[in-house]
């Protein structure tokens, strides 16, 4: 079972017992690590808050990844010059060494989610163009537009700067949340992500949602964006958000997806009635997506979740074990001196190539470790530069990512826990 949370550790009841999933966990501060204490012998396991703890996918997944313990641990023997080292599963534990004590925020809560990382979400699926459709007729008045907004937010979080999007709210006409950006899609960095979040505030739910319209300028859309070369040119996807569907709308598929079907199709169906569950699954199973059925706000992230594993099946199939690299952020929990220390991640997707499904494997989770970028440094032949040269580097998205001239530019507050080995991405 688990035996062990990183919130628990070395807490102790009005008896002196330990609490449950807590255990004495032996920490001493370490000068690799800033002085924080680091237990160097095991890792520790987080859950999210809104997570249950002892759910049985969760339970397994920890206790096969324990062996990761004794890899963690020769993997810093080896190369003593290593940080943070963590296995982000997708089911979303997050398991890191060296094993440290979380701290909540002051509600009691952590919220970290690993599967909502940039590493992760790189590492795990490949890059995609997404055209996120919203049903705003007026059966989706009060909760279950609510409950949209929320599925739609996540659907973001789960985007990263290889991704390309566009949100459009449909009901007789159709409505580009952002009508300065109808007709294209734009990068899912950061900061498009809430300047759409902002927008889908102002949704209401009035009419009659006509699916037809929708689906067209979708499809239309991905493929005038694709022969323009600016996406991401990989896959690419119809997030369908709505209350049901009275058509299974065969003669649009015909016409712009079959039978090569390029673009897959993933139905979340909000609310609890399921008299159009079966339309909307046929379009998910038509269209080489998955269906969903979204009954509360509590049910919003783990369903949103489960298009990543249908995304990654390419990448399971094939074996691509690609390494991926983050854009420079600053880790503050380590710092050498001189300030807090430029770091990147490096990551690659765990997948499970065992007869699980007829599809031939399933991703297990993400991999990873964050290198300072003084590391990456010591790798350049200086004797080529000359006296006045120097070197940079950039990231496939053209953040920088080392530069002798980079600096933060704002101050920083923290906003994760203390050990977060994903400090203030985006901080510059």
């Amino acid at each position: 079972g688990l035996k062990c949370s990183t919130l628990l550790i070395n807490e102790v009841d009005e008896e002196g017992n330990s609490v449950e999933l807590g255990g004495e966990f032996i920490l001493q501060p370490n000068d690799h690590f800033n002085n924080l204490s680091v237990n160097l012998n095991l890792s520790v396991v987080q859950v999210p808050t809104n997570m249950y703890n002892k759910d049985s996918a969760i339970v397994n997944g920890v206790f096969w990844s324990e062996a990761l313990n004794k890899v963690f641990v020769d993997n810093f023997e080896r190369d003593p010059s290593l940080i943070w080292q963590y296995f982000g599963s997708a089911k979303g534990f997050f398991r890191q060494y060296p094993g440290i004590k979380w701290k909540p925020d002051e509600h009691g809560v952590i919220a970290f989610d690993c599967r909502n990382r940039k590493w992760y979400i790189q590492a795990a699926t490949s890059p995609k163009d997404v055209v996120i459709l919203v049903d705003v007729s007026g059966s989706m008045k009060g909760l279950r537009l609510t409950i949209a907004r929320q599925t739609v937010s996540s659907i973001l979080d789960t985007l990263g700067d290889d991704d390309f999007f566009n949100i459009i709210a449909y009901n007789e006409e159709l409505h580009y949340v952002e009508p300065c950006l109808n007709g294209t899609l734009v990068q899912a960095d950061v900061t498009n992500k809430d300047h759409f979040r902002e927008h889908l505030d102002k949704l209401f739910a009035q009419g009659i949602g006509m699916l037809d319209i929708a689906l067209t300028e979708a499809f239309n859309l991905l493929s005038d964006f694709n022969e323009t070369g600016r996406g991401s040119e990989c896959s690419q996807a119809i997030m369908l958000v709505t209350d049901g569907a009275v058509d299974t709308y065969d003669a649009i598929f015909a016409k712009y997806n079959w039978p090569e079907r390029k673009v897959r199709i993933f139905p979340y169906l909000i609310g609890r009635e399921s008299a159009f569950a079966e339309n909307l699954k046929w379009m998910a199973c038509a269209n080489k997506g998955y269906f969903t059925q979204i009954s509360t706000l509590a049910d919003v992230q783990e369903n949103v979740m489960e298009y990543l594993h249908v995304l990654s099946r390419p990448k399971v199939i094939d074996r691509e074990h690609d390494t991926v690299w983050t854009e420079a952020y600053i880790d503050s929990t380590l710092e050498d001196g001189q300030g807090p220390v430029l770091m990147t991640t490096v990551a690659m997707p765990v997948f499970s190539t065992k007869n699980e499904t007829r599809n031939r494997g399933i991703l297990l989770g993400v991999v990873g470790t964050d290198v300072p970028v003084s590391e990456l440094l010591k790798t350049i032949p200086k004797y080529k530069l000359g006296i006045h040269g120097y070197a940079f580097a950039i990231t496939n998205n053209g953040y920088i990512l080392t530069h002798p001239d980079l600096r933060p530019l704002v101050s920083i507050t923290c906003r994760f826990p203390e050990c977060d080995p994903c400090y203030h991405k985006n901080a510059f």
